[in-house]
């Protein structure tokens, strides 16, 4: 059983920064790959980024590229997500996702284990 949590959300300005951190526990997490997904209220679940089991590889959605980035550190069995220049349509619950393929997958059914999820909030 794996287990994530995440932690870092809140409540900030536009053009602010926040640093999002999930933390696993359980079976192995270095050769799982790794997402983020969002979902704002009345939308559906959405990929924001993902990375590879390796860190070598990663995906971002469109609107994120150049303000987003997502690392991990495998000895930590940690996953972050460095998000600048937020905007009000970042607002949303982000969640922590881990897929036992150990390349790049977007897809939510594609991902094994979910977090509980934290709040982002950015006001205009």
């Amino acid at each position: 059983q794996v287990q994530l949590v995440e932690s870092g959300g809140g409540l900030v300005q536009a053009g602010d920064s926040l640093r999002l951190s999930c933390a696993a526990s359980g079976r192995a997490f270095s050769g799982w790959s790794m997402g983020w997904f969002r979902q704002a209220p009345g939308k559906e679940r959405e990929i924001v980024t993902a990375i590879s089991a390796s860190g070598g590889y990663t995906y971002y959605r469109d609107s994120v590229k150049g303000r987003f980035t997502i690392s991990r550190d495998n000895a930590k069995i940690t996953v972050h997500l460095q998000m600048n220049s937020l905007k009000p349509e970042d607002t949303a619950v982000y969640y922590c996702a881990a897929s036992q393929r150990p390349y790049v997958t977007t897809r939510p059914d594609t991902f094994d284990y979910w977090g509980q999820g934290t709040q982002v909030t950015v006001s205009s």
